[in-house]
């Protein structure tokens, strides 16, 4: 079995089917042990992920991309990456960007574990969203800011860093460990997963529980090296697997 690079959302992705999941781990410890690496990619804290993986089937990951691709941890009980966190400070003020958004009534800010110095979340309802979305953009591009908003799941809006996302955080890891794209494969369910998909040549699987705004995404760019599973959560990834011949 060749070395290959592993990235994978969490819940309703890697999560959700224990049974397919232990199955999946299975296979991935195997990899693992002939140089495989494996990386979760996930929209949630530090904290949060630690809830996770006290209920979930996790193994500890070789790395951890967490808050929406705005932290990398080698080491889960270390600081994140310090390079990357430099690269993320370009074009970004915190506290700009929370007082620019103190206007809008409609957002409503996530808990304190989900805010951080690269990472500023509410939440927001669809009706809601069609009218503050490109209004908020709009102000904060006038505010000097080089920011993305994020937009995933019907309900959770990210504001980040121009250059911090899934797929950017996936190019710098994939880099580090001198993977090759086509020796890496992606997986996925919602918006803030699209940028996992948008960044090259990796192999990717949409699970097939994937959130509307995804499909959408991924109808509207037909690509070979991508693959819409059937079956739900980790059933779905090993599907995709054996789809792209790594099974």
């Amino acid at each position: 079995m060749s070395p290959f690079l592993f990235v994978t959302d969490l819940d309703h992705t890697l999560v959700g089917d224990d049974f397919a999941h232990e199955a999946l781990n299975e296979w991935l410890l195997e990899a693992r042990s002939h140089g495989s690496k494996i990386v979760y990619s996930t929209g949630r804290s530090l904290a949060l992920y630690r809830e996770l993986a006290a209920e979930a089937p996790l193994f500890e990951p070789d790395l951890l991309i967490a808050a929406v691709g705005t932290a990398i941890y080698t080491d889960l009980a270390g600081e994140p990456d310090a390079t990357w966190s430099e690269k993320l400070k370009i074009g970004w003020n915190v506290e700009q960007v929370r007082s620019t958004t103190a206007h809008f009534a409609d957002l409503v800010l996530q808990p304190d574990t989900e805010q951080s110095e690269f990472k500023v979340s509410f939440f927001l309802t669809e009706e809601a969203a069609i009218e503050v979305l490109p209004q908020l953009e709009l102000l904060l591009t006038q505010q000097g800011l080089d920011v993305q908003l994020i937009y995933s799941s019907g309900r959770d809006l990210d504001i980040l860093p121009r250059h911090a996302n899934k797929g950017s955080a996936l190019t710098f890891v994939r880099q580090t460990l001198n993977f090759a794209p086509e020796a890496t494969i992606v997986c996925g369910d919602s918006g803030n997963d699209i940028a996992l998909f948008a960044v090259g040549e990796e192999r990717g699987i949409i699970v097939g529980n994937a959130q509307a705004e995804l499909l959408a995404w991924h109808r509207d760019h037909p690509i070979p090296h991508h693959y819409l599973a059937q079956s739900h959560c980790a059933a779905g990834i090993l599907e995709g697997l054996k789809y792209f011949g790594f099974q």
